[in-house]
């Protein structure tokens, strides 16, 4: 079972206590290795000492083996981990906005407050400089909002973007890092004269260790629907054999003429029988793992107030459907009970019933391929009185738990 990350169920005191205890410790961390000092952090700007970006880059690397080393043997899914949204170019000029600032006051926000705390005169005037910038940036961020929201690529991860394995990643990653270590281990040696012998031989160990991690993450794969279904089986699938999720067809169509809701309806299944007949603004999917599972992120990102309801003829592949789009995070779904078959024994007077029907078939006929364009597709809900038991819940997206560097 993946660690709760939800901390607000610890009640708000406890969750700030934690936060304060975090922040105290990552600014004791940043004092103890000198950077609080703005000269030895601007000297990396001149090629004489690279400390800030081991030490940074190693927190980086050390975080991503350990979270996918975690992700890969289940205790944690990474799908509620915060992944800041790309916005490529408002990032690049606001990085090198940072930057150029980084360069001239020799601190960053962070650093900048572990600086203050020590007394340090600069970064007293560094970090009043930081609370005015976010004071402008607030009160002028109207004028370039069009900007600011621009060249949006949403959660985007590498393994997303290339198409790579996560594992094969994080060992690229590792090495390259590794790599620009030793470089810069004789960009110092070269230019200030530092030798690298002198240095604790405790980092090879270190630089082995975490070599071995990513190894492990490589080994272990990145988790699949299965495993991601099996993690939530217990109370999911009890959930559907209680019929908890089967929303009977007249609350379906109570849905389709409810403002409020935001009603994605997902037609599981093959064009054939979609364009013989389906739901009006029903959307289709062939009933594939791979075709439902590619449905699953733009699913994700819904607005709150949306219900997602699987269909298909009968209940079959409709509940493979829920079963994968539950186990990838997906929210507030449920599966159109008896399916299209029983949308049209109730509301298709102008459809013909077959003699026979197998196991999800369309067990009716139609004069042509009518698709959304006939009465049963969708039907005033004052011809028709219909008793059943209410079962959708709107309920709120899973909390993400966020962090960063000031």
């Amino acid at each position: 079972m993946p660690f709760p990350l939800d901390l607000h169920e610890l009640g708000t005191p406890v969750t700030y206590t934690i936060f304060v205890f975090i922040g105290i410790g990552f600014g004791f961390m940043l004092e103890q290795a000198g950077f609080g000092r703005s000269t030895k952090l601007a000297a990396q700007f001149y090629f004489k000492d690279f400390a800030m970006f081991r030490v940074m880059f190693t927190a980086v690397i050390t975080a991503m083996v350990l979270v996918f080393g975690a992700v890969g043997i289940g205790i944690l899914d990474f799908r509620k981990v915060f992944v800041p949204g790309t916005y490529l170019w408002p990032v690049a000029i606001g990085g090198f906005i940072l930057g150029v600032g980084f360069l001239i006051g020799g601190l960053c926000p962070g650093t900048s407050i572990a600086g203050a705390a020590t007394l340090k005169l600069d970064a007293m005037v560094f970090l009043v400089g930081v609370v005015i910038g976010v004071f402008v940036f607030g009160e002028t961020v109207p004028y370039f909002m069009g900007f600011w929201s621009t060249s949006d690529f949403g959660r985007l991860t590498l393994p997303e973007w290339l198409g790579i394995p996560t594992g094969v990643i994080v060992l690229f990653i590792v090495v390259f890092a590794l790599l620009l270590f030793w470089g810069s281990e004789v960009l110092e040696k070269r230019l200030d004269g530092a030798d690298p012998a002198d240095a604790p031989k405790a980092r090879y160990f270190g630089a082995a260790a975490i070599v071995l991690v990513a190894l492990i993450v490589l080994l272990l794969g990145d988790p699949s629907t299965a495993d991601y279904w099996d993690a939530v089986a217990a109370d999911e699938q009890a959930r559907l054999d209680s019929r908890e999720v089967q929303i009977h067809p007249g609350e379906l169509l109570g849905l389709m003429n409810d403002t409020f809701v935001n009603l994605v309806m997902l037609d599981v299944r093959d064009e054939r029988d979609y364009n013989q007949f389906h739901l009006r603004a029903a959307r289709q999917t062939d009933p594939t793992l791979e075709s439902v599972e590619a449905a699953a992120p733009d699913l994700i990102g819904l607005t709150p107030r949306s219900v997602i309801v699987a269909m298909s003829n009968d209940e079959r592949d409709a509940t493979e459907a829920w079963k994968t789009l539950v186990a990838n995070n997906v929210i507030n779904t449920y599966i159109l009970e008896g399916g299209i078959n029983e949308w049209l024994e109730i509301f298709g007077e102008d459809a013909d019933p077959k003699p026979t029907a197998y196991p999800d078939q369309l067990a009716f006929t139609f004069t042509a391929a009518l698709g959304g364009r006939c009465v049963a597709s969708d039907p005033h809900s004052d011809d028709f009185e219909l008793i059943y038991e209410p079962k959708v819940v709107i309920a709120g997206p899973a909390a993400v738990v966020g962090g960063g560097c000031g």
